[in-house]
């Protein structure tokens, strides 16, 4: 019997849909059982005690077991499937991207598209304000080294989609949410987007998107 997978998650958080898209390209149901981060929901006792004690989503849960962090989660609903590639060096160049998804695209893109769009500017503090010049060209900076490498081929490692290319997706094809980058400006990342979105399988990250 498989072990039921149910995903702790908030529907605006490119995070959690990077699991939620992994899953409906493989054909994988998930239960949703969704929280409203702005409103601490998972930072309450319950769920510190039962879901994740680092207070963060999304977690994958896995029977009674529990799955944090995005790319772990992607890793495992993907593991034998097309979506990891076989060969070694691919295989090292998937997890390149993930790795850089996580320390140079994700902390500045997505940072920056919450801090903005759901937060507000006039609603940060001093410390937020004073980032968002640095995270706005860091994340300029990885936008340009994406678009480079998409110039010559279509996906991030190996010769078809792979999660790599699914955890880029995810706060990419939002990044102008935040009125501060021109996805314009990036000719082979809009390709690639658009091959994925193409891709059999593919869910929007809201309703009424594709």
């Amino acid at each position: 019997m498989t072990d039921p997978l149910i995903l702790h998650e908030d529907p605006i958080s490119g995070n959690c849909y990077k699991i939620r898209l992994t899953a409906s390209l493989l054909g994988i149901s998930l239960e949703r059982r969704t929280y409203d981060i702005r409103n601490g929901e998972t930072r309450s006792p319950e769920f510190l005690r039962s879901i994740n004690a680092n207070g963060r989503i999304p977690v994958l849960q896995i029977g009674d077991r529990f799955l944090p962090e995005s790319n772990a989660a992607c890793y495992w609903l993907a593991e034998g499937s097309d979506l990891i590639p076989s060969d070694r060096f691919d295989h090292a160049e998937m997890l390149r991207w993930l790795f850089f998804e996580q320390y140079s695209h994700e902390p500045n893109i997505a940072t920056l598209r919450f801090w903005l769009a759901y937060i507000g500017k006039d609603n940060l503090d001093d410390t937020q304000l004073g980032q968002i010049n640095s995270k706005t060209r860091s994340g300029q900076e990885a936008l340009r080294v994406m678009d480079a490498h998409l110039v010559q081929r279509d996906w991030f490692a190996g010769t078809g989609l792979s999660i790599a290319d699914i955890a880029l997706f995810a706060y990419t094809h939002v990044a102008e949410e935040g009125a501060i980058f021109s996805l314009d400006d990036h000719p082979a990342i809009c390709r690639w987007m658009a091959r994925i979105s193409d891709e059999p399988g593919f869910v929007p990250m809201k309703p009424g998107d594709h």
